[in-house]
């Protein structure tokens, strides 16, 4: 018998994590979908501020991409650049909810494409 009590023990510590998980998970996507909006609304506003300050500081400026990820402001972590050369173009992206484009003319700087905010 103290076989059969003491394989049960694991049982529970896995079980109490398994359900532990669960709950957090359930907190975590309650708490995005109450904050959808907001999230949304700044992730749009995040790759777009991005996306131009990006272009600018590699077109107009004549930085490396990498460099120019130095200019983020604050909170703006989250936020990844790419670049198209062939285009003049910077792409940046807030992760799963937001991309903006923008790209450099001549005689007008860079500009962001047409972007629904």
């Amino acid at each position: 018998m103290a076989k059969s009590s003491t394989s049960t023990a694991p049982r529970r510590r896995t079980r109490w994590g398994l359900w532990l998980l669960a709950i957090i998970a359930v907190v975590i996507g309650g708490a995005a979908w109450a904050f959808r909006e907001p999230i949304k609304g700044y992730g749009s506003i995040a790759s777009a501020y991005s996306a131009r300050v990006g272009c600018s500081c590699r077109f107009v400026a004549g930085r490396s991409l990498k460099d120019c990820a130095k200019d983020k402001l604050a909170g703006m972590e989250v936020v990844t650049l790419r670049d198209d050369l062939e285009a003049r173009s910077v792409t940046a992206r807030f992760p799963l909810v937001a991309e903006a484009t923008a790209t450099y003319r001549e005689g007008y700087g860079c500009v962001l494409e047409p972007w629904e905010g």
